[in-house]
C-alpha cells in the first residue's frame, strides 16, 4: 500500500483509526490535549479536488487558457495597428468605435442566449474570440482594412460576451459574502497563465523575429482550447431560467458606476499604451514584458482586492481605486514635468503597471450587484447590460481623445489624461453612495459542502 503519508484513501482511514486507538489508550495520562487530526498530504487533496470539485477545477483550466490568450492580444495589437497601417492619433481613436460596439451590444447577444446555460454561453463566447484570433493571424502583413476590422470585431464579441458570464459562473461558486474572495481566486488563476502569455509573445516576437500572425494564431489555439474545456461543465452549473433583459431603478448606482469605468478604461486601453508608442517609442516586446510584470503581482494582487471587498465593502474598495486612478493620470500626463529625464519612461511603465492592476477591483462593482439584487435570476443580465452601459461611452470618448490629442499638438495627450482624472474623481463620489441593505445576501446561500465549494480552496484562503 505504501506509507500512510502518501498512500490512497485506504491507508488514509487506517491512520485515523489508528490514531484514534491510540488516543482512546492514553485518556488516562496526564497529557490529556486533544490529538490533532493529520491534514492530508498536498497531492492527495488536489486530487480529492478533482473528484469531488470537477466543475470549479474545469472553470479554472478554462479560465487559465483565456487568461494566457488575453495578453497575447493585448500586447500586440497597438504595435500591428501602428507597423501595418500608420495610423493617426484621431484614427486610432475612432477605430474603438467599431471594436467597442460589441460590448455595447452584449446585452442583446446575452439575451439572445438567454435559453442556454451559462457554461455553454461561456464555451461560446471562447470560440467566437479563437475565430477572431484566428483571422487577424491569417492576415499577416496584408494592409486589408475592412477585413482587420472585421475579425478584430469578431475577436472582441466573443471577449465582450464571456465577461458577464464568467463572473456569474464565478460568483455562484462562491459562499454567502465570500464572492469578492472566490472572484480574486479564479483571477489569480487567470493573470498567473497571462505570464505565460506575455513569455510566448517575448519569445516570438523579439528573441525569434517572428511577424505578430504567429502571436495572434497562438492566442487562437489558447482560446478555443478555453471554449472546449468549458463545454465539458456540466450545463447546470451557474445555470439559471435568466431573464432576457433586467433593468431595475435599484440599480442605478451599479449603472452609473458602470459607465464611468466604461470612460476611464477607455482612455487607458486606448491612450496609456498609444502614448508609449507615439510619444516614446516602445516596442511590443515591452509591453509584453510589461504585462507579465503586472501578470507576476496579480497573482497575489487579485485574492488580495477579493479579501478587501470582502472584509472592508465596495465602497471603500472603489474609493480607493478613483483616488489611485487620478495619480496614474497624473503619472500619464504630465510625468515628463517632474524633471526625471531619461528616468521619466519608468514612470511611465509603473503607470501602466498599476493602471492593469487596479483593473481588478472591477469585481467590487459585481459583487456590490449580487448583493442588492432582487433576485438571482437578475445578476448575470444585469451584469450583461452594465456591460453595454460602459460600452456607450467606450465607443465614444476614445474618438474624442484622439481629436483633442490632435487638435492640441504634440503634447496634447495632457488634456487627454487632465479628462481621465477627472472622471476618477466623478467615480470618487458615486462610489462614496455605496449602500449594502443589512442581511442582503444576493440570493442562493452556498455552503461549503455544497457542488463547487472545495472546502480545501476555504480553509486557508488561497486556491
Amino acid at each position: 500500500m505504501g506509507s500512510p503519508s502518501f498512500g490512497g484513501p485506504v491507508s488514509y482511514r487506517r491512520m485515523l483509526r489508528r490514531q484514534k486507538t491510540e488516543s482512546f489508550m492514553t485518556a488516562g495520562n496526564n497529557d490529556d490535549r486533544p490529538t490533532k487530526t493529520p491534514r492530508r498530504p498536498h497531492v492527495l487533496r488536489i486530487g480529492e479536488l478533482w473528484r469531488t470539485h470537477r466543475q470549479l477545477m474545469i472553470f479554472l483550466i478554462a479560465g487559465g487558457l483565456g487568461g494566457f490568450a488575453g495578453p497575447i492580444f493585448e500586447t500586440t495589437f497597438n504595435n500591428y495597428l501602428d507597423d501595418t497601417f500608420q495610423m493617426g492619433n484621431e484614427t486610432r481613436g475612432a477605430l474603438e468605435f467599431p471594436r467597442e460596439a460589441p460590448g455595447f451590444l452584449v446585452t442583446v447577444s446575452t439575451g439572445i442566449l438567454a435559453a442556454l446555460s451559462e457554461t455553454r454561453v461561456a464555451a461560446i463566447a471562447a470560440l467566437v474570440a479563437a475565430l477572431g484570433m484566428l483571422g487577424l493571424g491569417a492576415l499577416g502583413r496584408r494592409q486589408l482594412w475592412i477585413l482587420m476590422q472585421a475579425f478584430m470585431c469578431t475577436q472582441s464579441a466573443g471577449t465582450h460576451l464571456g465577461m458577464p458570464i464568467n463572473r456569474s459562473i464565478g460568483m455562484s461558486l462562491a459562499r454567502r459574502n465570500q464572492e469578492g474572495r472566490r472572484l480574486g481566486q479564479i483571477n489569480s488563476v487567470r493573470v498567473a497563465a497571462a505570464i505565460g502569455g506575455s513569455l510566448l509573445v517575448l519569445l516570438l516576437l523579439n528573441k525569434l523575429g517572428l511577424h505578430y500572425r504567429w502571436t495572434f494564431l497562438a492566442g487562437a489555439v489558447a482560446y478555443a482550447l478555453s471554449g472546449a474545456a468549458l463545454m465539458f461543465m456540466s450545463p447546470t452549473v451557474g445555470s439559471r431560467q435568466r431573464p432576457r433583459f433586467a433593468v431595475n431603478k435599484r440599480y442605478w448606482l451599479f449603472y452609473a458606476l458602470s459607465i464611468l469605468f466604461g470612460a476611464r478604461k477607455q482612455i487607458f486601453i486606448t491612450f496609456g499604451p498609444w502614448v508609449l508608442i507615439k510619444v516614446h517609442g516602445q516596442e511590443a516586446a515591452v509591453f509584453a514584458g510589461l504585462w507579465m510584470v503586472s501578470s507576476i503581482c496579480g497573482v497575489f494582487w487579485q485574492p488580495l482586492v477579493g479579501k478587501l471587498v470582502d472584509h472592508w465593502g465596495e465602497r471603500a474598495v472603489l474609493m480607493a481605486d478613483a483616488c489611485v486612478l487620478v495619480l496614474v493620470c497624473a503619472g500619464y500626463g504630465f510625468g515628463d514635468k517632474l524633471g526625471l529625464g531619461s528616468n521619466t519612461i519608468y514612470l511611465l511603465y509603473a503607470c501602466y503597471i498599476l493602471d492593469q492592476l487596479m483593473f481588478a477591483v472591477g469585481m467590487a462593482r459585481a459583487t456590490y450587484l449580487k448583493k442588492i439584487a432582487v433576485s438571482p435570476d437578475h445578476v448575470a443580465s444585469s451584469l450583461a447590460l452594465g456591460i453595454s452601459l460602459d460600452h456607450t461611452v467606450s465607443m465614444t470618448i476614445p474618438r474624442l481623445g484622439g481629436w483633442v490629442w490632435d487638435r492640441n499638438g504634440k503634447y496634447g495627450f495632457r488634456y487627454v489624461f487632465a479628462g481621465g482624472a477627472c472622471i476618477a474623481l466623478l467615480t470618487l463620489l458615486f462610489a462614496s453612495f455605496i449602500r449594502i441593505p443589512e442581511g442582503a445576501s444576493g440570493g442562493h446561500e452556498m455552503q461549503a459542502d455544497e457542488p463547487g465549494i472545495p472546502r480545501v480552496l476555504d480553509e486557508g484562503g488561497e486556491g
